[in-house]
């Protein structure tokens, strides 16, 4: 083979290569994006609070635990990262019941316990069905919590409904941003079908906001969860745990710093 036949042949092979790799990216986003997602079916008996179940409007049905709390103080409506399990959250519960304080966990469409299939406006519907389902069960004022993924649904909520004060553990400006930094080769903006674009959603959130970022966090950096806190409209505060990655950011050390901003708020807040 002649070094002019190879010069043709082989930027041509590179280009089937990269085209054969960005359709793979391309496919398999969703699963990338929502590996929690599985038809495993709702545990017959909770692992905290009680199981319940939530309508959403175009039909689908949504599993949760939920654990009341007292009347006067508020209930926290968490909304988990992308692979995570309602189940995981006892320990958060139970140290928020201790306080009279109750939450709810909704296990997002297509995961377990929950019918249909994840997509951004999937969930961000799951999100609005979560908090009106809870503003009817409790007389509570509602303090949403996002965790990773799930924040771009506590902000399109909060954004959307009267919530009392939000959460935002481990956010980001957009999951299209923190595909760029993982993808930096593939045209992610062109690709992505689910772009969570909490960067356009954030100035309508005016409700007190509490930001939760660990330093070490190489799945969302600590860049892009401090670049929409820039952005986010007043009044917020951030902490940062200079020890903490993404994966243990949530643990009794963190859920007492929520517990602090919640009782905050309350003497706050009327």
């Amino acid at each position: 083979m002649s070094v002019t036949t190879l010069l043709v042949i082989l930027p041509l092979m590179a280009a089937f290569v990269y085209s054969a790799l960005v359709g793979l990216v391309y496919f398999s986003q969703r699963a990338l994006l929502f590996p929690g997602a599985t038809a495993a079916p709702t545990p017959e008996r909770a692992r905290w609070g009680e199981n319940v179940y939530i309508q959403t409007p175009d039909g689908e049905v949504l599993h949760g635990l939920y654990s009341q709390g007292e009347s006067d103080k508020p209930c926290v409506l968490l909304f988990f990262g992308n692979g995570d399990l309602v189940d995981n959250y006892g320990f958060v519960a139970r140290a928020l019941a201790a306080r009279g304080v109750g939450m709810l966990a909704i296990s997002y469409r297509g995961y377990p316990g929950s019918t249909g299939s994840p997509s951004e406006e999937g969930l961000l519907t799951d999100g609005i069905a979560a908090f009106d389902w809870l503003s009817v069960r409790s007389t509570s004022k509602i303090i949403v919590l996002g965790r990773s993924l799930g924040t771009g649904v506590a902000v399109d909520t909060a954004g959307q409904r009267p919530a009392f004060g939000v959460i935002l553990v481990s956010p980001y400006l957009s999951v299209v941003s923190v595909a760029q930094m993982h993808y930096p080769l593939f045209p992610v903006a062109l690709l992505i079908k689910d772009p969570f674009r909490s960067d356009l959603k954030i100035a309508k959130v005016r409700q007190p906001k509490l930001f939760i970022h660990g330093r070490r966090d190489e799945s969302i950096p600590l860049s892009s969860g401090e670049a929409l806190y820039r952005i986010a409209p007043e009044p917020k505060q951030m902490l940062i745990y200079d020890d903490s990655g993404h994966n243990d950011i949530f643990n009794d050390s963190m859920v007492g710093d929520v517990i602090l901003f919640i009782e905050t708020l309350r003497r706050d807040v009327p």
